[in-house]
This record gives structure tokens, sequence and C-alpha cells, in this order.
């Protein structure tokens, strides 16, 4: 079984790297492919150097499964030729909500692979890779009727080039001198700015539509979710203020317990100084982390959480990579 990551260089391509060395998952070769401007780079993987492709003139019948980590754009142009020859794991949004091609949170949905039909799988978004984790196994206990969510969203959901002007943006500022936002809508240094992604005609963002829609789809269309999406100076790591509304009763214990044994779920709430994740201490972490567990005192059957992930692994690559463990385990990669 050959692998190939498209859009090996960028961050989520070099994480998923990361990941892949970290898992240490059997396959015999791996192609790294990117555009023309990186053909010939080379990449260290377990020890090795591995050459860059050029995407335009890659034969994708090398590889059994392909990552997707370039955008929307290249998903939507290569995804599909390339799927005539090669499993997809599509980290773009392009094809999430797609009725042919399911959109997969291994530990929440992975029975939705048998649904796969254009041999395309989607990596939900970031933001909504989290949430759903944290969701489900109180949906399974509780169920959800209703979620308020808040998120503070790192630099990096954007890419590299929003991580460097931040750091570029801090030292201006702190020279005292004068600030040109190139890829934010303001100044994100010192600052915060409820908008990502393009606004819809109803005044949600693309961003908060997507993490109610993907919701729906992986978790329980019968849901109702509402969210507001802030970018905040941090360059990786994305943090939530989640409000859960149940049709049944709950305690704080048994809350406790299912998320802190819900796998890729770990619970640390203490109600003290520092009892509590925050994004430097998820950052280069598996688990997703979840914090200020508390009833919502004003509302019959309701719960508020604060939640922490990395969202360069857990929100796209080591999400990704469980897909294809899970692949993998289930036999689907014979396809």
């Amino acid at each position: 079984m050959n692998i190939a990551i498209v859009g090996a260089t960028g961050n989520v391509g070099r994480k998923t790297l990361e990941v892949l060395e970290q898992k240490k998952l059997q396959f015999d070769q791996l192609f790294l492919v990117a555009s023309e401007k990186s053909v010939g780079k080379k990449l260290n993987f377990n020890g090795q150097d591995h050459e860059v492709y050029n995407l335009e003139t890659f034969d994708f019948s090398k590889a059994k499964i392909t990552f997707f980590a370039a955008g929307g754009k290249i998903s939507e142009h290569y995804a599909e030729k390339a799927a005539k020859h090669s499993i997809i794991i599509d980290n773009s949004s392009y094809f999430r909500m797609d009725p042919d091609v399911p959109l997969i949170v291994p530990q929440v949905n992975s029975d939705d692979m048998k649904k796969m039909k254009k041999n395309i799988i989607a990596n939900p978004n970031c933001s909504t890779i989290q949430l759903v984790i944290v969701l489900k196994p109180l949906h399974d206990l509780f169920k959800i009727k209703r979620v308020v969510v808040s998120t503070y969203q790192s630099v990096s959901g954007g890419g590299k080039v929003p991580m460097d002007e931040l750091i570029e943006q801090t030292k201006l500022y702190l020279e005292d001198k004068k600030i040109e936002s190139k890829n934010f809508t303001k100044q994100i240094a010192f600052n915060i700015i409820p908008h990502i992604d393009a606004f819809a005609d109803d005044g949600y963002t693309k961003e908060e539509l997507k993490m109610t829609n993907e919701t729906k789809k992986i978790l329980d269309n019968k849901i109702e979710l509402t969210a507001t999406c802030v970018r905040i100076p941090v360059l990786i790591s994305h943090s939530e203020s989640v409000n859960i509304e149940f049709e049944k009763t709950f305690s704080l214990e048994k809350v406790r317990d299912a998320l802190d044994n819900a796998e890729g779920c770990k619970v640390y709430d203490k109600r003290a100084n520092g009892g509590y994740s925050t994004p430097l201490e998820a950052t280069g972490k598996n688990e997703t982390f979840i914090s200020r567990i508390r009833e919502d005192k004003t509302n019959k059957n309701s719960l508020n959480l604060w939640i922490v992930s990395d969202n360069l692994l857990r929100g796209a690559a080591l999400n990704s990579v469980e897909i294809v463990e899970t692949l993998i385990k289930n036999k689907f990669y014979g396809r």
C-alpha cells in the first residue's frame, strides 16, 4: 500500500507527515506532492529525504490512499480525478456537504465510511472536529437538543502566511510602528476579530455555518446549533465556549466520567487558579481538553464547557490519519 500527500509542504501536510511518523502506520511508499514551485524540495520522513512531485503531472494510480491538504480549489480541480485511482482523504471544505461523501470523525461516526460512493472521504472543519468528539458521548447519554458555541480560533486555521503575519504585526506593534493587515480584515496583533471566512446573506459567516451543518451531518440532524467564530492572536490551537441543552437530566459526575473515558478526550477541570486548559497546553497534544464543566443555572438540563484542541493536529492531520487507520482496520481500503 502506497500513500501520497497533496500539499505536503504546507502546515497540514507537514503535520500529516509528523502524525504518520508518530503512528508508525505501515505502508510501502510515500509520495509527497505539491505545486510546481515546490518541486524538487525535499522533506524528511523517518530519517529519509523524500523529493516533492509536481501535482499537475503526478500519477495518482501510484497511491492506494491520498491525503489532500492543499485547500478547496485544489480539491475541486484534482480530487475526483485522483479518486479514480486512489481513496481520497480531503481536508478541504469542498466535499463536506456532498451527500455521496462521508464526513468522518472516527470516534463519532466511523460506520458512515460504508456510504463512500466517490472514493472520497471528507475531513471536517477543525473547529467541528474538536466539538463533536466532546458532544458524542454526551449525546449518547443525555440526548442533545441545542448547542450554543463561541470559538476562539488561532491564526494557523488560515495557514502559514497568517501565522507569519501575526508574528510580524506583533513586532511592529511593540516597536510602535504602523501596521497594515494583509491577511486579516483588521489588525490581529493584540486584538480579536469576530469574523472568519465570508459572510452569508443572513449575517453568519461560512465558518459558523460549517459548524452548524457539519455537526448535523456527523452527529444528528435534529441537533440545533448556533455559532459565533472569532479569530484571536494565538498561533496554534482553537478554543470553544460551549453551552449544551439536553433532553434528559444529567449529573456533573456522569458528564466528567463520560468525557474522561471517551476516546480523544481528556478532562482537566480543577476549580482553582490555572485548573483549566489553554491553547498553549493543547498545542502538540492529540487530545481534546475539556475544562470549566458546570451547570447552566439559567436553563433546564443545560451545561457549560470549555474545549481546547490543537487545530493542526486533532483538527486536521490526526483526524485524517485516524480515518486511514479505520479504513485499514475495517478493510475498506481494498475497494
